[in-house]
């Protein structure tokens, strides 16, 4: 975008549509440019070129022969979005589908093992070509572990380096094969949707199990000695100290898989076998960040949209880890995004990046706590605070000083239920009076798989199923419960993606004297049912009745 502006093609109120545009879309700046008539794709090929100091080449002049195809593996090719164009001695050029990245041209080298010079052709025909001559040849991760597995060079290096060698320790990580492997671990794992994987040594094995819609499902593994150079490999690409195998140590890294970027977060634990990796996977283009998209029914949709909209007073999202409640609120931000309000958040960690609000990293071991950056927080003048977590009594008497003093402010808690959350409140120590002045309303949500459309079927239930829901055979009439036979598509499990399930609490006159009264979770959920509150379990019938999901997943979450 910048290399366009300095050329003088578009102006600064242009650049700001584009810009707009990208952060409602999520379209390519390329792509808009097109789109708005205001640089076409031959032009864009060129300033890439000219600012990389090469040429644009037409690929349907290439030839690709087998040999020169060879040069860069299947995979590597699809991640990397990469096709090679020619081949002179040791020098391979190359040409990218994302030009500008210096990062993917240095990770390349190391992977096809040769100098390489760059070139600039259209994307398209970059993705057309990669499925033509790398289609039906995938290189599987088997394939890999077979030529690992049978490598005596890289067997040797990895008991020198557990003898004591830590210098070597570096190179180890950076052999071909062990980046080859890592990356089609990675590659696979985002392909199919995962949220998390998970590299764990064991005594006698190196399992490597991801996470898709809330259930684990385990690789191939690999080799057990493979543990060490693997996991070094990670922390290399998330410039953390691979000397260091006794401290936990976070990290973030972003990979390139296909044509877009893939943030990932990672953890180290070290066990007794070695360090225990797992990599949340951060995939912007695979969660729209926006209030209509998040599944809320009506009501609640109608109420939370307004409530973010309020001078002050505070959100809540309860709900276990993993259930959706930072997504929530993010869209919650971004739908108030605009320029005449300012947004803070401290978080720990910081998930996505977005546009135009100033995100604090918590950092418990530096001394940056919740609490610390809250009180930051109040002299940065903000019109609204995010906080990723009210985890003690001193964060949530500031986060209320803050509402109390005209500003809104969402934060989640881990509790069961929405009435749950008041209850959390008072253990901690807060003050009634100072819940019920200030708390607006509790969203409790939970994750649950939806039934997956290419093989979904419809069902009798049995009577000891409808018992599980309280359900007698009567109170069904006409509805049709389904579940998913299971099929190529969902790998066999019946299911594909996930949707919410809510339950709204909002805090009117009646709950708040129950809350003065220090009543139980019991007391306040009963009366907040009785003025109207759908439960979690009756909006999980809804979505079984909708046909989305199964009477075992509503049961399991609620």
């Amino acid at each position: 975008m910048m290399l366009v502006r300095e050329r003088g093609l578009i102006d600064d109120l242009q650049l700001e549509e584009v810009m707009q545009e990208h952060d409602r879309t999520g379209k390519s700046f390329g792509e808009i440019l097109k789109n708005f008539g205001l640089v076409d794709s031959d032009a864009q090929l060129q300033i890439m070129a000219d600012h990389l100091g090469t040429e644009v080449i037409d690929l349907r002049t290439v030839t690709f022969t087998p040999e020169l195809l060879k040069t860069v593996p299947a995979n590597t090719a699809r991640m990397y979005q990469c096709v090679p164009v020619a081949l002179y001695g040791n020098t391979l050029q190359v040409a990218l589908g994302d030009p500008l990245n210096p990062s993917t041209l240095d990770e390349l080298g190391f992977i096809v093992r040769r100098e390489l010079s760059q070139v600039v052709a259209d994307p398209a025909s970059i993705a057309r070509l990669i499925d033509q001559h790398y289609g039906a040849e995938t290189e599987s991760v088997g394939d890999i572990l077979k030529e690992l597995g049978g490598d005596v060079d890289i067997a040797k290096e990895i008991t020198e380096v557990a003898a004591g060698n830590e210098a070597q320790l570096g190179d180890l990580a950076n052999e071909a094969p062990i980046v080859r492997f890592v990356n089609l671990v990675l590659f696979q794992a985002v392909q199919d949707r995962a949220s998390d994987i998970h590299f764990e040594p064991f005594e006698d094995e190196f399992k490597i199990r991801y996470r898709v819609d809330g259930a684990l499902y385990e690789m191939a593994p690999p080799p057990k000695h493979l543990a060490l150079p693997v996991i070094s490999r990670l922390k290399i690409m998330a410039n953390l100290n691979i000397a260091e195998r006794r401290m936990p140590q976070d990290g973030r890294m972003t990979v390139p898989v296909g044509n877009k970027q893939v943030d990932l977060r990672m953890s180290c634990l070290p066990t007794a076998f070695g360090e225990s990796v797992v990599l949340r996977v951060l995939d912007r283009s695979s969660i729209s960040l926006e209030l209509e998209s998040i599944g809320l029914p009506k009501h609640v949709y109608d109420y939370t949209s307004d409530a973010i909209q309020q001078p002050n007073g505070i959100f809540v999202v309860t709900g276990p880890t993993g259930s959706g409640k930072t997504t929530t609120l993010y869209s919650a931000l971004r739908r108030i995004n605009s320029v005449d309000s300012k947004l803070l958040t401290a978080e720990d960690p910081v998930e996505f990046d977005i546009e135009g609000i100033m995100q604090v990293q918590v950092n418990e071991a530096a001394g940056m706590t919740f609490g610390k950056a809250l009180r930051a927080f109040l002299r940065q003048d903000p019109d609204v605070i995010m906080l990723g977590e009210m985890r003690d009594l001193e964060t949530s008497q500031i986060a209320i000083q803050a509402s109390l003093t005209g500003h809104l402010v969402l934060s989640t808690l881990h509790t069961n239920d929405a009435p749950g959350a008041v209850t959390r409140l008072l253990d901690m120590g807060v003050e009634p009076f100072l819940i019920s002045s200030s708390l607006m309303a509790v969203l409790a949500q939970r994750l649950v798989r939806t039934i997956c459309k290419k093989c979904r079927a419809p069902f009798e239930p049995t009577e000891n199923q409808l018992s599980l829901l309280n359900l007698s055979p009567h109170d069904l009439g006409e509805k049709v419960f389904y579940y998913g036979r299971g099929c190529s598509v969902c790998n066999d499990t019946g299911y594909k993606g996930r949707k919410g399930i809510f339950e709204l609490l909002v805090i009117n006159d009646t709950i708040r004297s129950l809350i003065n009264e220090r009543a139980p979770t019991v007391v306040l959920r009963h009366k907040a049912v009785e003025l109207g509150m759908v439960t979690l379990r009756e909006d999980g019938l809804r979505t079984i009745f909708d046909g989305d999901t199964t009477i075992e997943e509503v049961v399991k979450y609620t």
